[in-house]
């Protein structure tokens, strides 16, 4: 660390496909909100992989916005020096998760625009790819976020290329949507600069096996799809149609299965029918939007597939015990 509380990393690039012989400079980008299971899937693949290596191959250091030390969601709060105290880095990993967009403030994206400017790799884990798109550093990319935000990111940044993808690294810009898929873009980082063996050992340690490519889902489908594929087909159409719910029928016949057929699949596959699934879909949908946006009730509704705003009020308040209104006032 220089003096006057600077930190300066050799800002040497990434070149996937060489090894590295000097470890990784990474700086460790933590804002308030935070999920410390998404911080942990970004900062203990590291410490694995120097372990198993045996040598460091990753130099990281925790930064925050500020200076002030980060709380996150668990209530532990995590300290370092403020971002515009860093002077270079290899690799800037910026970990958020609620908040991020008001966070982002004019002077934290200067501060990323900088670092990147002067050859810096950039990462966004959980809600860090709205900072990073928020400073501008996601344009002409590729770049994916969570599922619960996938639309509402395409809508709001037309110069990036949204992907569904779990994670996406697009030239010198790395995005992951949530805990699991950092675990799994942290290790096709080492993969990348040390090889898929000790990516392999990283992976192991965890005792974590990477699932096959494939989007996002809200239902765990890797465990599913070895069961009935076709659940998990069914299932993908259901999410795809929250706001304009298909008939059972229709839905069967799409999965080249009667109504009954269907019926039974999904008792042996969830233990649940699939009109209560898709309604759950739904109420699920409904509670994220009543919780993490201001939009009004109706549109809720309508977005969520429901005629009319009172079989929705209904609906919602036998599933969570309240209303949309209730809810958002913090009442039980």
């Amino acid at each position: 660390m220089k003096s006057a509380n600077t930190v300066k990393f050799s800002a040497s690039g990434m070149s996937p496909g060489k090894p590295r012989i000097t470890p990784l400079e990474t700086a460790v980008l933590v804002l308030d909100d935070t999920n410390m299971l998404a911080l942990a899937a970004t900062v203990d693949p590291m410490r694995a992989a120097n372990r198993r290596a045996g040598r460091p191959l990753f130099h990281w250091h925790f930064i925050t916005a500020t200076g002030r030390p980060a709380r996150l969601t668990a209530g532990l709060d995590v300290p370092g020096p403020a971002l515009a105290s860093l002077d270079r880095a290899d690799l800037v990993l910026v970990c958020a998760s609620f908040r991020s967009t008001t966070q982002a403030t004019p002077a934290l994206c200067a501060g990323l625009r900088r670092l990147a400017q002067s050859g810096a790799t950039m990462a966004g884990i959980d809600g860090g790819p709205w900072v990073l798109a928020r400073a501008g550093l996601l344009d002409g990319h590729a770049a994916t976020v969570h599922w619960e935000d996938l639309d509402n990111f395409a809508a709001t940044h037309d110069r990036i290329d949204v992907r569904p993808d779990r994670s996406v690294i697009s030239g010198p810009r790395l995005t992951a949507s949530g805990a699991a898929p950092a675990l799994e873009m942290m290790l096709d980082l080492i993969t990348r600069h040390h090889g898929a063996a000790l990516s392999r050992e990283v992976a192991n340690a965890f005792l974590y096996d990477p699932p096959p490519a494939r989007p996002q889902s809200r239902h765990a489908t890797a465990a599913l799809a070895p069961k009935d594929a076709a659940v998990v087909q069914t299932l993908a159409m259901m999410e795809e149609t929250l706001a304009d719910p298909l008939s059972i029928p229709d839905l069967a016949k799409r999965a080249n299965l009667s109504s009954r057929r269907l019926e039974a699949r999904f008792q042996a596959a969830l233990r649940q029918s699939p009109q209560d699934t898709y309604l759950a879909l739904r109420l699920t949908e409904a509670q994220r939007l009543a919780q993490d946006t201001d939009l009004p009730v109706a549109l809720i509704a309508s977005s969520t597939g429901f005629a009319s705003q009172s079989s929705f009020a209904r609906a919602f308040k036998l599933r969570f015990g309240t209303s949309v209104r209730a809810l958002r006032r913090g009442e039980p």
